[in-house]
C-alpha cells in the first residue's frame, strides 16, 4: 500500500499543469519594430505575447515592467506571474497572480495558478480554495477538477478525490494519470475491486502509448 501511495503522488506533481495565460500567439501576428513612436498599452501586451510564445520571457517581462501599475491588465499579470514563476521567484509571481485577481477577482487563470504553486509548496488546503474558484468561474475547467482531485488525495479525502476526477472525465481531460489516481482513491476506500479495474484501464493506455 505504501508503494501506491508513494507511486501516486508523484505522479500528482509531474501531471499538474500550469495553465499559461492563454497567450501564446505567432511571431507573425506582431512583428517587432523598434520604432520612437510611444506604444500603446495593449500593443504592449500583446508584444508581450510574442516575446513569451517565443520563450524570450526576460523580453518579456522588461516591456510588461515599462507600464504602470494601473495600466497593466489582468493580461499582463498572469504573464508576470507565469514569467517569475518560470525563474522560480515565487514570492513575485504569487505577488502577481494575487494583481490579477485584485483586478478580475473571477478570473480562473490567476486562480488556478495561485493553486498550482500552493499545491507545489505543500499547502493543500490553499491550494484546493484556488482550484475551487478556478471551476467556480469556469464550471467547465476540467484541469480545475483533475487538481482538486489531486488536492483531495493530499488531504486524503479519497470521496471528495473520487467525485472531482470522475468530474474531470465527464469533461473530456485525456491526462491518463485520472484512471491512476481513481485506482488509488478506491483502494483507500476499501473498494478493491474498482480500484483495479481502472488501474487495468490506466495500464492499457500506457501500453497502447508506447
Amino acid at each position: 500500500m505504501d508503494l501506491f501511495y508513494n507511486l501516486v503522488m508523484k505522479k500528482l506533481l509531474v501531471t499538474l499543469i500550469i495553465l499559461s495565460s492563454g497567450c501564446a500567439v505567432s511571431a507573425s501576428t506582431l512583428p517587432w519594430q523598434k520604432s520612437t513612436e510611444p506604444v500603446k498599452p495593449d500593443a504592449v501586451t500583446e508584444q508581450a505575447k510574442v516575446f513569451y510564445a517565443q520563450n524570450e520571457i526576460d523580453s518579456a517581462l522588461e516591456i510588461l515592467k515599462g507600464k504602470s501599475d494601473d495600466d497593466r491588465s489582468t493580461e499582463d499579470w498572469l504573464i508576470m506571474g507565469n514569467i517569475l514563476q518560470d525563474k522560480d521567484k515565487i514570492d513575485q509571481a504569487i505577488y502577481m497572480y494575487n494583481q490579477a485577481i485584485t483586478k478580475d477577482p473571477k478570473n480562473y487563470k490567476a486562480h488556478y495558478n495561485l493553486g498550482y504553486i500552493y499545491f507545489i509548496q505543500e499547502k493543500p488546503n490553499m491550494a484546493l480554495a484556488e482550484f475551487k474558484k478556478s471551476v467556480k468561474y469556469k464550471d467547465d475547467f476540467s484541469y480545475g477538477y483533475y487538481n482538486m482531485g489531486c488536492a483531495y488525495l493530499k488531504l486524503k479525502d479519497y470521496r471528495n478525490a473520487k467525485y472531482n476526477f470522475f468530474r474531470a472525465l465527464d469533461l473530456k481531460n485525456g491526462n491518463p494519470n485520472i484512471y491512476y489516481n481513481l485506482a488509488y482513491s478506491y483502494k483507500m476506500l476499501n473498494k478493491e475491486k474498482q480500484a483495479q479495474t481502472y488501474l487495468d484501464l490506466y495500464n492499457k493506455i500506457m501500453e497502447n502509448q508506447q
